[in-house]
């Protein structure tokens, strides 16, 4: 294990608050206008897989010279090819409901959006919804719900044992993630026994004082309830877990230093950090008036995704659908791991070419509303796997034991034959006959490129593709 522990002013122990903004401020101050040596060494432990101390990702943050710049994207670039390699992993998500009695104000579903249409999915929307997306080839969602009673922890394992019902011909979903409000160890324990694979809570903004303006009312105010949010899901068993941040409610340094802080603190209690960690920029919602002084523009946003990558290299990063085309394609190269395509925000979206369908509106803006077959020719043109893997989950490569294979690099020898398999089954069940073709000419070169460092692993990689092409499913590595 390459983590260790740090010494903070507030110690780290389960389900007692950590974040010491003075701290982190403080941090920051002290680690300006770092040397470009400094700025080397810190980059080379990165590269060389470790993890970067609170200290460390604060010398990035504060290195502005554009030779400090290229350095790090570069190095960002280095290390996620060395982690990942050449996969993506791809995902859709699926509202569930849109009813809320939180007051976000920067959320197009707060309570008190007039405007807002209220809408929570049947069983039978969702088995619709569930096909649709089957039909377009995904095997991986993440659930989202709004904060509100009816939505409790046994309402939302009712909702994954639904989807995980629907089988339509090849199409099946393998892995269901849960976006959804804080519970306590007894709920987690209830949603945990649904089959769920990550689940994922936002801080919004780690500023206790920034939280509590942008938070005036409703359960979410709670600021110290969320944060510890997640000590509460591994005690009750769920060792999959998803940070993040909305970026543009507070100062972007301060939040990528928290984030870390959070890393840090779920290693030091429980010796497993987060599965994933996002960093969705605010965008344009429903009657909301966003905040100006915080935005992020795109070269800090690059900039901060490869510090992430950098300060924790074995932990995912995923983008979505909020951002651009273009930009997403340029991050991918400097640290993001996941991007959800296909997207659809507005409940029973994914239904909404049948006659007679009742569409609701969106959370927030979304800019890339490419299907999921043009996501997936631009990555193959780019030469990348896209990858439907969820192996990891099924086969009990989770926390502590994920941990052992990713932080020391070896992750890479399961999820790239993991991401060529699934994607060999989306090419032979749902790509047209172009993009089938070129799917499996870059499948044909990544085999030939493992073959020249891994015989064994080549050829028992290459009867399981043939095994694909004759009609079997679901070959887990």
């Amino acid at each position: 294990m390459l983590f260790h522990p740090q010494t903070y002013r507030i110690p780290d122990r389960p389900n007692v608050p950590f974040i010491d903004p003075l701290e982190i401020e403080e941090i920051l101050c002290v680690t300006r206008d770092p040397s470009i040596e400094r700025v080397r060494e810190v980059v080379g432990k990165s590269l060389s897989r470790q993890r970067l101390s609170l200290a460390e990702t604060a010398v990035l943050l504060n290195a502005d010279t554009p030779e400090a710049r290229n350095l790090i994207l570069e190095s960002a670039r280095q290390l996620k090819q060395a982690v990942y390699g050449n996969r993506i992993v791809l995902f859709a998500p699926l509202y569930i409901g849109t009813r809320c009695i939180n007051q976000c104000s920067y959320c197009g579903f707060r309570a008190n959006n007039r405007t807002a249409v209220r809408h929570t999915l049947t069983h039978s929307e969702i088995q619709s919804e569930t096909e649709a997306l089957e039909d377009a080839g995904h095997k991986r969602l993440i659930l989202v719900y709004g904060e509100h009673p009816r939505y409790d922890a046994r309402y939302i394992a009712q909702t994954v044992k639904w989807v995980y019902e629907v089988k339509k011909g090849h199409g099946e979903i393998r892995r269901i993630n849960i976006n959804a409000a804080p519970l306590d160890i007894t709920g987690f324990r209830t949603v945990r026994q649904s089959r769920i694979g990550t689940y994922q809570i936002f801080q919004e903004t780690y500023h206790p004082e920034a939280y509590r303006k942008y938070h005036p009312a409703g359960p979410k105010r709670d600021y110290d309830y969320r944060l510890t949010a997640f000590d509460r899901a591994m005690q009750a068993g769920i060792d999959d877990v998803g940070l993040g941040a909305l970026l543009g409610l507070y100062d972007w340094r301060f939040e990528v230093m928290a984030l870390v802080r959070h890393v840090n603190h779920l290693e030091a209690c429980f010796k497993v950090g987060p599965h994933t960690i996002s960093f969705p920029r605010i965008k344009t919602a429903s009657q909301v008036r966003l905040p100006l002084e915080h935005l992020v523009d795109d070269e800090d946003f690059i900039r901060l995704v490869a510090i992430l990558r950098l300060a924790v290299p074995y932990t995912g990063l995923i983008l979505t659908a909020r951002e651009r085309a273009a930009l997403r394609d340029r991050l991918i190269e400097y640290g993001v791991s996941q991007i959800d395509g296909g997207t659809k925000l507005e409940i029973g979206g994914y239904c909404s070419d049948k006659p007679g369908q009742n569409i609701h509106k969106e959370q927030f803006e979304l800019n890339d509303k490419r299907p999921l077959a043009e996501i997936i020719e631009t990555l193959v043109s780019q030469r990348r796997i896209p990858s439907f893997c969820t192996a990891c989950y099924r086969k009990g490569r989770t926390g502590e034991h994920f941990m052992e294979f990713s932080v020391n690099g070896f992750i890479k020898r399961y999820c790239t034959p993991n991401g060529l398999l699934t994607f060999s089954e989306y090419l032979e069940d749902y790509a047209a006959p172009d993009l089938r073709s070129k799917g499996w000419r870059l499948i044909e070169s990544e085999l030939k490129g493992l073959s020249q460092t891994d015989i064994p692993l080549a050829t028992e990689l290459s009867k399981r593709l043939e095994l694909i092409r004759l009609g079997e499913r679901d070959l887990l590595w």
